[in-house]
Protein backbone atom coordinates (compact mmCIF):
# COMPACT_ATOMS: atom_id res chain seq x y z
CA UNK A 1 0.00 0.00 0.00
CA UNK A 2 1.26 3.51 -1.36
CA UNK A 3 1.87 6.26 0.96
CA UNK A 4 -1.74 8.02 -0.81
CA UNK A 5 -3.33 4.61 -0.30
CA UNK A 6 -2.94 4.28 2.62
CA UNK A 7 -4.43 7.92 3.62
CA UNK A 8 -7.21 7.51 0.93
CA UNK A 9 -8.17 4.35 3.27
CA UNK A 10 -8.10 5.96 6.34
CA UNK A 11 -9.97 9.36 5.27
CA UNK A 12 -12.26 6.58 4.41
CA UNK A 13 -12.81 4.84 6.90
CA UNK A 14 -13.51 7.75 9.17
CA UNK A 15 -16.56 8.43 7.42
CA UNK A 16 -18.08 5.56 8.79
CA UNK A 17 -19.40 5.49 12.34
CA UNK A 18 -17.99 8.15 14.81
CA UNK A 19 -17.05 11.51 13.07
CA UNK A 20 -14.39 11.51 15.50
CA UNK A 21 -12.88 10.16 18.96
CA UNK A 22 -13.44 12.83 21.55
CA UNK A 23 -10.87 14.37 23.52
CA UNK A 24 -9.67 12.47 26.63
CA UNK A 25 -8.16 15.83 28.00
CA UNK A 26 -11.37 17.49 27.40
CA UNK A 27 -13.82 14.20 28.69
CA UNK A 28 -11.64 13.81 32.02
CA UNK A 29 -12.12 18.15 32.43
CA UNK A 30 -15.97 17.79 32.03
CA UNK A 31 -16.09 14.69 34.37
CA UNK A 32 -14.30 17.02 36.70
CA UNK A 33 -16.56 20.06 36.27
CA UNK A 34 -19.48 18.21 36.55
CA UNK A 35 -18.47 16.60 39.75
CA UNK A 36 -17.13 19.42 41.26
CA UNK A 37 -20.11 21.72 40.01
CA UNK A 38 -22.10 18.66 42.51
CA UNK A 39 -20.02 18.85 45.72
CA UNK A 40 -19.29 22.05 46.71
CA UNK A 41 -15.50 22.84 44.85
CA UNK A 42 -17.09 25.82 43.24
CA UNK A 43 -18.30 27.19 46.51
CA UNK A 44 -17.78 30.86 47.08
CA UNK A 45 -17.09 31.18 42.75
CA UNK A 46 -20.53 31.53 42.25
CA UNK A 47 -22.19 34.35 43.98
CA UNK A 48 -25.79 34.17 43.06
CA UNK A 49 -28.50 32.04 41.58
CA UNK A 50 -27.86 33.21 38.20
CA UNK A 51 -23.97 32.04 38.50
CA UNK A 52 -25.01 28.70 39.37
CA UNK A 53 -27.28 28.34 36.00
CA UNK A 54 -24.34 29.89 33.72
CA UNK A 55 -22.30 27.27 35.35
CA UNK A 56 -25.16 24.51 34.83
CA UNK A 57 -25.18 25.93 31.57
CA UNK A 58 -21.57 26.26 30.44
CA UNK A 59 -21.66 22.40 31.43
CA UNK A 60 -24.54 21.51 28.55
CA UNK A 61 -22.08 23.29 26.21
CA UNK A 62 -18.83 21.40 26.97
CA UNK A 63 -20.87 17.78 26.85
CA UNK A 64 -22.42 19.11 23.36
CA UNK A 65 -18.99 19.71 22.39
CA UNK A 66 -17.92 16.37 23.44
CA UNK A 67 -20.88 14.96 21.70
CA UNK A 68 -19.98 16.11 18.53
CA UNK A 69 -17.16 13.97 18.17
CA UNK A 70 -19.33 10.95 18.36
CA UNK A 71 -22.51 11.30 17.37
CA UNK A 72 -22.89 12.89 13.90
CA UNK A 73 -26.56 14.28 13.60
CA UNK A 74 -27.28 17.52 15.63
CA UNK A 75 -30.53 17.05 16.63
CA UNK A 76 -29.60 13.90 18.31
CA UNK A 77 -27.03 15.09 19.71
CA UNK A 78 -28.52 17.91 21.70
CA UNK A 79 -31.17 15.69 22.13
CA UNK A 80 -29.10 13.56 23.82
CA UNK A 81 -27.13 16.37 26.04
CA UNK A 82 -30.79 17.42 27.33
CA UNK A 83 -31.73 14.25 28.47
CA UNK A 84 -28.15 13.55 30.05
CA UNK A 85 -28.67 16.53 32.22
CA UNK A 86 -32.40 15.70 33.04
CA UNK A 87 -31.04 12.72 34.74
CA UNK A 88 -28.32 15.29 36.92
CA UNK A 89 -30.88 15.88 39.68
CA UNK A 90 -31.93 12.18 40.16
CA UNK A 91 -28.12 10.98 39.86
CA UNK A 92 -27.04 13.78 42.34
CA UNK A 93 -30.25 12.48 45.15
CA UNK A 94 -28.43 8.54 44.83
CA UNK A 95 -24.81 9.70 44.92
CA UNK A 96 -26.01 11.55 48.01
CA UNK A 97 -27.25 7.82 49.04
CA UNK A 98 -23.79 6.79 48.03
CA UNK A 99 -22.20 9.35 50.14
CA UNK A 100 -23.80 8.28 53.43
CA UNK A 101 -23.82 4.70 53.00
CA UNK A 102 -19.80 4.91 52.72
CA UNK A 103 -20.47 7.36 56.11
CA UNK A 104 -22.28 4.82 57.33
CA UNK A 105 -20.01 1.98 57.03
CA UNK A 106 -16.79 3.32 57.67
CA UNK A 107 -15.55 4.42 61.08
CA UNK A 108 -12.56 6.54 59.65
CA UNK A 109 -15.07 8.82 57.83
CA UNK A 110 -15.71 11.73 60.09
CA UNK A 111 -18.35 13.76 57.40
CA UNK A 112 -20.00 12.98 54.18
CA UNK A 113 -17.76 16.35 52.66
CA UNK A 114 -14.89 14.27 53.52
CA UNK A 115 -16.08 11.07 51.57
CA UNK A 116 -17.62 13.32 49.03
CA UNK A 117 -14.19 14.86 48.26
CA UNK A 118 -11.69 12.67 49.30
CA UNK A 119 -12.80 9.01 48.65
CA UNK A 120 -11.70 7.37 45.67
CA UNK A 121 -14.72 4.69 46.06
CA UNK A 122 -16.60 7.70 45.89
CA UNK A 123 -15.39 9.38 42.98
CA UNK A 124 -15.54 6.30 40.88
CA UNK A 125 -19.13 5.91 41.66
CA UNK A 126 -19.60 9.07 40.69
CA UNK A 127 -18.05 8.96 37.34
CA UNK A 128 -19.54 5.52 36.56
CA UNK A 129 -23.26 7.04 37.23
CA UNK A 130 -22.27 9.89 35.15
CA UNK A 131 -21.29 7.20 32.35
CA UNK A 132 -24.00 4.97 33.17
CA UNK A 133 -26.41 7.87 32.14
CA UNK A 134 -24.79 8.20 29.17
CA UNK A 135 -24.50 4.62 28.27
CA UNK A 136 -28.51 4.31 28.64
CA UNK A 137 -28.31 6.80 25.87
CA UNK A 138 -26.75 4.91 23.58
CA UNK A 139 -23.87 7.63 23.33
CA UNK A 140 -21.11 5.39 21.95
CA UNK A 141 -17.21 5.57 23.37
CA UNK A 142 -17.91 8.94 25.36
CA UNK A 143 -19.09 6.84 28.57
CA UNK A 144 -15.85 4.13 28.58
CA UNK A 145 -13.86 7.05 28.48
CA UNK A 146 -15.47 8.66 31.57
CA UNK A 147 -14.83 5.35 33.37
CA UNK A 148 -11.57 4.57 32.37
CA UNK A 149 -10.47 8.57 33.52
CA UNK A 150 -11.98 6.77 36.77
CA UNK A 151 -10.10 3.92 36.52
CA UNK A 152 -6.65 5.64 35.68
CA UNK A 153 -7.66 7.79 38.94
CA UNK A 154 -8.55 5.31 42.01
CA UNK A 155 -8.06 1.90 40.21
CA UNK A 156 -11.46 1.38 40.36
CA UNK A 157 -12.81 -0.31 37.54
CA UNK A 158 -16.76 -0.61 36.83
CA UNK A 159 -18.09 -1.08 32.92
CA UNK A 160 -21.07 1.79 32.38
CA UNK A 161 -23.05 -0.91 31.14
CA UNK A 162 -23.06 -2.25 35.05
CA UNK A 163 -26.57 -1.55 36.72
CA UNK A 164 -25.55 -0.56 40.52
CA UNK A 165 -28.71 0.24 42.93
CA UNK A 166 -28.71 3.02 45.42
CA UNK A 167 -26.94 3.23 48.82
CA UNK A 168 -23.73 2.04 46.72
CA UNK A 169 -20.39 1.41 49.39
CA UNK A 170 -16.71 1.02 48.09
CA UNK A 171 -14.75 0.83 50.89
CA UNK A 172 -10.16 1.47 49.76
CA UNK A 173 -11.63 0.34 46.77
CA UNK A 174 -7.81 -0.34 44.73
CA UNK A 175 -8.21 -3.27 42.36
CA UNK A 176 -11.99 -3.50 42.20
CA UNK A 177 -13.62 -4.79 38.66
CA UNK A 178 -17.45 -4.99 37.79
CA UNK A 179 -17.53 -5.84 34.50
CA UNK A 180 -20.59 -4.76 32.14
CA UNK A 181 -23.38 -7.14 32.80
CA UNK A 182 -23.14 -7.21 36.19
CA UNK A 183 -26.40 -6.19 38.29
CA UNK A 184 -26.12 -4.87 42.07
CA UNK A 185 -28.78 -4.17 44.47
CA UNK A 186 -29.17 -1.58 47.23
CA UNK A 187 -27.25 -1.20 50.23
CA UNK A 188 -24.44 -3.21 48.69
CA UNK A 189 -21.08 -2.66 50.57
CA UNK A 190 -17.61 -4.13 48.29
CA UNK A 191 -13.79 -4.15 49.65
CA UNK A 192 -10.50 -3.42 47.37
CA UNK A 193 -9.62 -6.26 44.99
CA UNK A 194 -13.08 -7.53 44.74
CA UNK A 195 -13.73 -8.96 41.07
CA UNK A 196 -17.59 -9.15 39.66
CA UNK A 197 -16.46 -10.79 36.45
CA UNK A 198 -17.39 -13.15 33.90
CA UNK A 199 -16.37 -16.77 33.15
CA UNK A 200 -15.42 -18.19 29.58
CA UNK A 201 -17.94 -16.77 27.20
CA UNK A 202 -17.67 -16.92 23.15
CA UNK A 203 -17.86 -13.64 21.94
CA UNK A 204 -20.00 -15.45 19.18
CA UNK A 205 -22.74 -15.15 21.67
CA UNK A 206 -22.63 -10.98 21.76
CA UNK A 207 -22.37 -8.67 24.23
CA UNK A 208 -25.37 -8.52 25.74
CA UNK A 209 -25.27 -12.00 26.81
CA UNK A 210 -25.42 -11.76 30.94
CA UNK A 211 -22.02 -12.91 31.46
CA UNK A 212 -21.36 -10.97 35.01
CA UNK A 213 -22.79 -11.95 38.93
CA UNK A 214 -26.31 -10.69 40.21
CA UNK A 215 -25.61 -9.26 43.49
CA UNK A 216 -28.67 -8.60 45.68
CA UNK A 217 -29.39 -6.24 48.58
CA UNK A 218 -27.70 -5.91 51.47
CA UNK A 219 -24.92 -7.75 50.58
CA UNK A 220 -20.81 -7.17 51.68
CA UNK A 221 -18.24 -8.30 49.78
CA UNK A 222 -14.76 -8.88 51.05
CA UNK A 223 -11.32 -7.84 50.07
CA UNK A 224 -10.38 -10.66 47.26
CA UNK A 225 -13.14 -12.19 46.61
CA UNK A 226 -13.73 -12.72 42.97
CA UNK A 227 -17.58 -13.92 41.95
CA UNK A 228 -17.61 -14.81 38.00
CA UNK A 229 -20.56 -15.75 35.84
CA UNK A 230 -23.51 -14.46 34.28
CA UNK A 231 -26.11 -17.47 36.59
CA UNK A 232 -24.20 -16.76 39.11
CA UNK A 233 -26.51 -14.86 42.24
CA UNK A 234 -25.27 -13.92 45.67
CA UNK A 235 -28.67 -13.79 48.00
CA UNK A 236 -29.47 -10.95 49.78
CA UNK A 237 -27.89 -10.19 53.12
CA UNK A 238 -25.38 -12.25 52.75
CA UNK A 239 -21.62 -11.83 53.34
CA UNK A 240 -18.85 -12.78 50.98
CA UNK A 241 -15.55 -13.35 52.80
CA UNK A 242 -11.86 -12.42 51.90
CA UNK A 243 -10.72 -14.28 48.85
CA UNK A 244 -13.47 -16.70 47.97
CA UNK A 245 -13.42 -17.51 44.84
CA UNK A 246 -17.24 -18.01 43.98
CA UNK A 247 -18.58 -19.58 40.39
CA UNK A 248 -22.23 -20.86 41.66
CA UNK A 249 -25.12 -19.14 43.30
CA UNK A 250 -25.94 -18.97 47.18
CA UNK A 251 -29.35 -18.39 48.76
CA UNK A 252 -30.20 -15.13 51.07
CA UNK A 253 -28.35 -14.85 54.21
CA UNK A 254 -25.50 -17.04 53.39
CA UNK A 255 -22.21 -16.50 54.96
CA UNK A 256 -19.26 -18.10 52.15
CA UNK A 257 -15.59 -17.91 53.51
CA UNK A 258 -12.80 -19.29 52.38
CA UNK A 259 -11.02 -21.21 54.95
CA UNK A 260 -7.05 -21.15 55.00
CA UNK A 261 -4.53 -22.78 57.30
CA UNK A 262 -1.63 -20.15 59.31
CA UNK A 263 1.41 -21.97 60.60
CA UNK A 264 3.14 -19.78 62.98
CA UNK A 265 6.58 -20.94 64.12
CA UNK A 266 9.14 -19.38 66.68
CA UNK A 267 12.88 -18.49 65.87
CA UNK A 268 14.11 -22.25 67.35
CA UNK A 269 16.26 -24.20 64.44
CA UNK A 270 13.75 -26.61 62.68
CA UNK A 271 14.58 -29.63 63.49
CA UNK A 272 13.93 -30.70 59.82
CA UNK A 273 15.90 -28.74 56.66
CA UNK A 274 13.75 -26.46 54.74
CA UNK A 275 13.71 -26.21 50.77
CA UNK A 276 13.69 -23.29 48.85
CA UNK A 277 13.23 -23.39 45.11
CA UNK A 278 13.68 -20.14 43.09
Amino acid sequence: MTQQQFLSALFQRNQHGFTGYPSKTLAAEFTDRLFHFLFGATKGKMRNLLDVENAYANLQGHLQTLLQDVIANTQTLQTAAEAFFEEIPSIYEVLLEDANAILEFDPAARSVEEVLIAYPGFFATAVYRFAHALWELDVPVLPRILTEYAHSNTGIDIHPGATIGKAFAIDHGTGIVIGETTVIGDHVKIYQGVTLGALNVAKSKGADTKRHPTIEDNVIIYSGASILGGTTVVGHDSIIGGNVFLTYSVPAASVVYHKSEIRVKDNNPFPEPLNFVI
